[in-house]
């Protein structure tokens, strides 16, 4: 009996010795959803001049990095590029970004 006592005590901890041995994956999200999307938006040439000539606005302070996809919150004024109403164009921590005007999402950042 004692035999069996033990070959089953050792079989258990055989068994459970797997269990010890698996791994575990953290991922961590991001604080700020970002939209991706598979197509790919050009941008027109003039919006790009239309923006970088326009005289400078207040900076609007944004934490977190301002990329491509991002969604600003409502609160920030985005002003309209001239003849391009798809296009908007705001000041982000220092930095002109082009959004669209309906949904605040950052198109681009320019430097």
């Amino acid at each position: 009996m004692r035999k069996f006592t033990m070959a089953a005590t050792a079989a258990f901890l055989a068994l459970s010795a797997s269990a010890y041995a698996q791994s575990t994956v953290i991922i961590e999200q991001p604080a700020d959803p970002v939209v991706t999307q598979s197509t790919t938006r050009v941008l027109p040439g003039e919006v790009r001049t239309y923006v970088m000539e326009q005289e400078p606005m207040d900076s609007i302070p944004y934490e977190g990095d301002v990329l491509v996809g991002r969604v600003l919150p409502e609160s920030v004024q985005v002003r309209p590029v001239e003849g391009y109403s798809d296009y908007g164009y705001t000041i982000v921590n220092e930095r002109r970004v082009i959004v669209d005007p309906q949904t605040h999402t950052v198109i681009q950042v320019l430097e």
